[in-house]
């Protein structure tokens, strides 16, 4: 059951009965052995290859990965959009593809692109989509103003999709997403087009949805998110799993403790001198020199008084994991 908290006041969604489920499991999706691939004879290409994950009640789990990768085709297979050549999924309860439109009455999405419907108010988008799950109109909308107070979009109830901002529409979508109570939701990239201030706010929303004991399962390619919102994560590659586990055990266990970079016009110069013997791990992008180390004085110490350089001193992050498993080359 969804608990939307505004301020200090907590408000229940109502109840609707669903088809029953073995939902006492607390792997609410499991996928093993998964392969996918498009194509005939000489052109048939593999965009899933053997991919085995789940996800638990409750948790944030981000699946991260360059483009092509294999993201979308894997939240298609998992709500039965995309049929597998090989593999189970299980989803809710229910096996995948065969029961997948019984899956998928527990289940909230999230796409890429807004697909509201244009002709229709924000109020009616909500009551329109609830209805799609044969939920009463009595309680979509008793739901209707928990979900606009949950998506900030109360004053907005009468007005167009036309009139909204992209953060106004990413919010309508999560808020659609949301009107028959699902138990998990699937997110493609919720955040991408948003200003920053406009990604916040939905990171709260999606916080306080995990504090509600929602599961959600995120694609995305801001590495900040993931580190933010993510229990634990997966990056694939080439529709192959490499690298599954919580973020911060992901990073240490990959990644030197670390990072300086360095740039400005004798940076390369530095680099080729001092710093790739003073490092544990060196690269060169474009004109910034990267000093992966586990013990950043040395480098810090070489650094100083030397002209023509700039640096900064940072921990190891996300993104520094991803682009050492996923390589810096640009992926179409």
């Amino acid at each position: 059951m969804l608990l939307f908290t505004s301020g200090c006041t907590h408000a229940r969604l109502p109840i609707v009965v669903l088809p029953v489920s073995t939902m006492s499991d607390p792997i609410i999706l499991s996928a093993s052995d998964l392969h996918k691939s498009y194509g005939k004879g000489a052109d048939r290409v593999a965009v899933i290859n053997g991919l085995s994950f789940s996800l638990r009640k409750g948790e944030c789990y981000g699946l991260l990965g360059p483009n092509g990768a294999g993201k979308t085709t894997t939240l298609r297979l998992c709500l039965g959009l995309t049929i597998a050549d090989k593999g189970t999924i299980r989803l809710a309860g229910y096996d995948v593809p065969q029961h997948a439109r019984e899956a998928r009455v527990r289940i909230g999405v999230v796409p890429q692109g807004d697909n509201l419907d244009p002709d229709f108010t924000v109020f009616e988008n909500l009551l329109v989509f609830g209805r799609y799950f044969g939920l009463p109109d009595a309680l979509i909308l008793e739901r209707i103003p928990l979900l606009l107070e949950f998506s900030n979009l109360t004053a907005k109830k009468h007005a167009r999709i036309g009139e909204l901002s992209g953060g106004m529409k990413r919010r309508l979508t999560l808020a659609r997403s949301l009107v028959n109570d699902p138990d998990l939701i699937f997110m493609d990239e919720p955040t991408t087009g948003l200003d920053p201030q406009a990604r916040h706010m939905i990171w709260e929303r999606l916080k306080r949805l995990l504090a509600d004991g929602k599961t959600i399962f995120l694609t995305t390619h801001f590495m900040d998110e993931a580190e933010r919102l993510c229990d634990r994560l997966a990056v694939i590659d080439h529709g192959s799993m490499i690298a599954e586990g919580e973020p911060r055990a992901l990073i240490a266990s990959h990644i030197e403790a670390d990072v300086v970079e360095v740039y400005g016009e004798n940076a390369l110069q530095w680099g080729e001198s001092t710093g790739r013997h003073m490092s544990g791990r060196f690269e060169v992008s474009g004109e910034t020199i990267f000093c992966y180390t586990n013990d950043a004085k040395p480098l810090l110490d070489s650094l100083a008084g030397v002209s023509g350089v700039r640096y900064i001193h940072r921990p190891a992050n996300l993104e520094d994991l991803f682009l050492k498993l996923t390589g810096r080359e640009m992926r179409d």
